[in-house]
């Protein structure tokens, strides 16, 4: 059980109403291929009562560290993800998320927006120069291509 689970009995049983929350927690395990969200998630959003459910719109954030494509240094930013999403007491799959009994656990929408953000192939922000191998320098011919340099055309 995470920080993102709230209690939303309030709100089922007055239609119409609407409440604002604030939550966080540390989501393990939420990396793409290249990038991995790392600290805590925040989910910034309102709830609003509405017949099939509980609409859950507002920000999800987080921060990503991944490795450079081109120059393999380091790099960490701040996502924030805009979020419109139907919380129902049955989800239809892929669509909508589950209301469980009074209770709606943002976990599964956080995770789901912030990995479909996490970059491909993470670039530095600035323009960066290709990594070398240790010990090649950029002025130095490489050996396999020496007998070509001696011919004359």
């Amino acid at each position: 059980m995470t920080g993102l689970r709230i209690d939303v009995a309030d709100l089922l049983s007055h239609p119409g109403t609407r409440r604002d929350v604030t939550v966080a927690a540390e989501l393990d395990e939420l990396a793409g291929t290249s990038a991995a969200v790392v600290g805590p998630v925040t989910v910034d959003a309102a709830l609003e009562r509405i017949p099939e459910g509980i609409v859950v719109r507002g920000e999800v954030r987080g921060r990503w560290r991944a490795e450079c494509s081109t120059c393999l240094r380091e790099i960490e930013r701040d996502e924030s993800v805009h979020v419109d999403e139907l919380f129902e007491a049955e989800p239809v799959e892929g669509e909508t998320y589950p209301l469980e009994g009074h209770e709606i656990d943002l976990e599964q929408l956080a995770r789901d927006s912030l990995l479909l953000e996490l970059p491909l192939a993470p670039r530095c922000e600035e323009p960066c120069e290709p990594a070398m191998p240790i010990g090649e320098r950029r002025d130095e011919t490489d050996p396999r291509w020496a007998a070509l340099a001696e011919l004359e055309l």
